[in-house]
């Protein structure tokens, strides 16, 4: 157009117009070729001038009106907004890191402080979500309600690759992956495709008590392997060759142990030798406080072993109830067949929305935020434990293990009494099958000042003679 001639669209390119005119308009905005009050073209005379449908202009500005970049409503001129107003962070007040120790609460929310892997969902951005699942359900294509997406809208699947190879180093397309509901909805699915006439699984000793819960209602022979600071120790013989391996390699869960690269590498060797497929849980490597995270297993993965299982859960809120996994693509074939038989579970609103808070830098802006947050909240944490327990490795997560040091305390008193009081710790006993280690998960997400000090004076008052 005459007057925006920086704005050009190529439609060659595998990127969709909606995108391109988006991105165009967005970027003349922060770089200033658009300033707060100017008036866009119509949407009617901006598809004229290009010749595209009408409905992918309206979708752009939509994308544009929910992010915050212009203001107006349908029928109506289109401005730009004014710039600082833009809501790109939480709903509430004093979400800097400096205040990581006072959390802002939604009002009626109950959190449990000290629970371990539960998000602070109280900066959750919750108005600019709303705004971006309002303009997609308002503005779905006839070609997002069909059945040829089963596996999840590209939109997203191409967003979750983009972010996932530039923060975790994984290796892969968009056809790869699969969008579900849940990390768990994922995990046994893939035991569906995997477990067959082999049934034995290793899972990590400690680990995370669903996934075990889920293989086994599928059949599996759990097979229990240690884990220590450098993460799962293989065993050597004299154990049954597994068809699936289940880590989380990032953050073991519910240690918050990093795994070591020369046991990743032995790892994948050993799923090598056992034609097994890895399951990587990375469920909350986006919170990572000490030094550089270690690249994903799969980004390693050079014979195509490793299933990368992620989730919005824990980065986001749970309510978002969208988990994704990047599968080998022998696996893929199998499993797109499958969902196909099965359909798509998550909205397809839901899915769009995500892809365009993703892509317009809410996800990013949000988690840097919160890894601030935790990040003070962890460190205050680990010091107020470690004068009562042993605290163990870890750098990074929601949550950690602290250990008696008296290991023949019984700590599931010490447990009881503290979860009456609204500490919600668990008992670090409970995520072991055979022999086990006493002390506290402890979660950090939702602690402040207030809840530090309330489990200074309980421990001071009746348990500390007792550790």
């Amino acid at each position: 157009m005459d007057d925006l001639p920086w704005l050009t669209l190529n439609f060659a390119s595998d990127i969709t117009l909606e995108q391109q005119i988006h991105d165009a308009l967005r970027g003349g905005i922060l770089a200033g070729k658009l300033r707060a009050g100017d008036v866009l073209p119509s949407t009617r005379a901006l598809a004229a001038s290009f010749g595209v449908a009408r409905s992918t202009v309206i979708r752009s500005y939509d994308r544009l009106r929910a992010a915050g970049y212009v203001v107006g409503q349908s029928g109506s001129a289109t401005r730009v907004a004014d710039l600082p107003s833009l809501d790109t962070g939480g709903d509430g007040e004093g979400d800097t890191a400096e205040n990581a120790l006072v959390p802002q609460l939604m009002h009626g929310l109950k959190v449990r402080p000290f629970a371990p892997g539960v998000p602070d969902i109280s900066n959750f951005p919750s108005k600019v979500w709303a705004r971006y699942l309002g303009a997609r359900a308002r503005n779905l294509r006839l070609h997002d309600l069909g059945y040829s997406e089963a596996n999840g809208i590209y939109a997203l699947r191409s967003a979750i690759i983009e972010h996932v190879t530039r923060s975790r180093a994984v290796h892969a397309d968009a056809e790869r992956v699969i969008i579900m509901p849940s990390a768990a909805a994922i995990i046994d699915f893939l035991a569906s495709l995997v477990l067959g006439a082999r049934k034995a699984v290793w899972v990590e000793e400690p680990g995370y008590v669903k996934a075990r819960e889920i293989l086994q209602a599928r059949g599996a022979e759990i097979i229990p392997v240690p884990c220590d600071e450098e993460g799962i120790i293989l065993p050597d013989s004299g154990v049954e060759e597994p068809a699936l391996i289940y880590v989380t390699p990032s953050h073991q869960y519910p240690t918050g142990v990093t795994m070591s690269l020369p046991r990743r590498l032995q790892l994948l060797e050993a799923a090598k030798r056992f034609d097994a497929v890895i399951i990587e849980d990375d469920y909350d490597s986006e919170f990572h406080y000490s030094g550089r995270p270690v690249a994903s297993l799969q980004g390693i993965d050079q014979h195509m072993r490793v299933a990368y299982v992620g989730t919005f859960s824990k980065t986001l809120a749970p309510g978002v109830r969208v988990a994704y996994a990047i599968l080998p693509p022998w696996i893929m074939e199998r499993a797109s067949a499958a969902i196909h038989r099965g359909g798509g579970a998550v909205p397809i609103h839901v899915q769009a929305a995500l892809a365009d808070f993703i892509r317009d830098g809410h996800f990013r802006a949000h988690v840097r935020r919160m890894k601030a947050l935790y990040e003070v909240r962890m460190k205050a944490a680990r010091e107020v434990m470690s004068a009562y327990f042993d605290v163990g490795a870890g750098g990074g997560g929601l949550q950690f293990a602290a250990y008696c040091r008296d290991q023949r305390i019984d700590e599931k008193d010490l447990v009881a009494f503290l979860n009456a009081r609204n500490i919600a710790v668990r008992a670090l006993s409970n995520f072991y099958i055979g022999e086990d280690r006493h002390g506290l998960v402890v979660g950090i997400a939702n602690i402040g000042q207030k809840e530090l000090q309330k489990f200074i004076k309980e421990m001071k008052d009746l348990y500390s003679d007792k550790i």
